[in-house]
């Protein structure tokens, strides 16, 4: 019985039909009139970005959005919903450098900023009806009507007034933080916006020998990934507590992390072995002399977060690249050298690869 009732349902018009009834009875609208007094549940959307038509993620990340509301306002909660679009940051500023042509920031100087915001301003509900249609058809209760727009005063206003309530109470200061970068936008990038241009590469690792200072022919053994931060160089890391030793190798003497003998090519032999706390503090003859620093460094320090799962249990440092580096030169009072600019190339200080990325 149960199935000869279900195959005479069709679903389509079944669905069409209970939207229209919502619609008409404006059912969204009276689960917050009628509860006048009762405690709020207030929610604010994040906003899509509306230069972009929708896909399914958002039907998946509103139907959860829409749950929790559906349920607040079960209990009894006076539940306020309100929507909002964002109409600012990269979405938009991608699709506008795709229409025009260009390639990169320096070129949107020279268009114009007024006439490249203008554009980027006409551009951000290009697809509004596409959002408006996709709300209605998945029912996702939300105040449209009254929605904030990222790109008003009002809203520009009420983000200064928050950010002055922080610098009143000193919660804001200048300083330096690590962060995803892309050199073509000169711009910092969200988790997000990095995880939508993932991709799988290949990248060359290095191995390099640093000079122990004042021994001769004696080098720290050094494993990077990113070879273009050497210059910036200041310090290298080793644990306390990994075991090292120092091997001949032909003439040479290199010291590294004996679990990482495997990284060596011929024959060696092994003169000396220490705890990582033994090598604290000596010193090393820097890679580059390209820059002058006010403050000790190219020496020896504990960094927690050294193993030896791979490389050689000696880590380069460079503060200016790497929340890893940079957290660990300020635990040690290190310099900070930025020698690559923020399209990415280096710095006319970096004299051997001025320009070149």
């Amino acid at each position: 019985m149960f199935k000869e009732l279900t195959d005479k349902i069709r679903y389509p018009e079944l669905e069409d039909s209970i939207l229209k009834f919502w619609e008409s009875e404006k059912i969204f609208e009276k689960t917050i009139t009628s509860r006048k007094g009762r405690p709020s549940f207030t929610f604010y959307e994040g906003p899509p970005t509306a230069n972009g038509k929708p896909g399914i993620h958002h039907v998946l990340s509103r139907t959860i959005k829409d749950l929790v509301c559906r349920y607040k306002t079960m209990v009894g909660y006076r539940v306020l919903r309100k929507g909002g679009w964002d109409t600012h940051g990269l979405p938009v500023e991608i699709e506008v450098e795709k229409s025009l042509g260009i390639k990169h920031k320096d070129e949107i100087v020279e268009y114009g900023i007024e006439k490249f915001n203008k554009a980027c301003y006409d551009s951000v509900f290009a697809y509004l009806k596409d959002w408006q249609e996709l709300t209605r058809r998945i029912a996702y209760w939300v105040d449209l009507e009254d929605a904030y727009i990222t790109c008003t005063n009002e809203y520009i206003e009420s983000v200064w007034w928050a950010l002055k309530q922080f610098f009143d109470q000193g919660y804001i200061y200048k300083g330096y933080k690590s962060q995803p970068y892309c050199p073509r936008c000169e711009t910092s990038l969200s988790s997000h916006e990095v995880a939508l241009g993932y991709e799988d590469v290949k990248e060359p690792a290095v191995y390099v020998k640093m000079k122990a200072k004042g021994e001769r022919k004696t080098y720290f053994l050094v494993w990077t990934t990113t070879p273009w931060t050497l210059p910036s160089n200041l310090a290298l890391a080793v644990h306390r507590d990994i075991d090292y030793v120092k091997v001949q190798n032909n003439d040479d003497h290199f010291i590294l992390a004996e679990r990482r003998l495997g990284v060596l090519e011929g024959e060696y032999k092994i003169v000396d072995r220490w705890k990582g706390s033994a090598l604290l503090g000596k010193e090393y003859e820097r890679l580059f002399d390209y820059t002058q620093v006010d403050k000790h460094a190219y020496y020896v320090a504990h960094g927690e977060f050294v193993s030896t799962e791979d490389g050689t249990g000696i880590v380069h440092i460079a503060p200016a690249f790497g929340e890893d580096d940079y957290q660990f030169g300020r635990e040690n009072d290190l310099p900070f050298v930025q020698l690559v600019d923020k399209s990415g190339n280096f710095t006319q200080e970096a004299k051997d690869f001025a320009g070149k990325f």
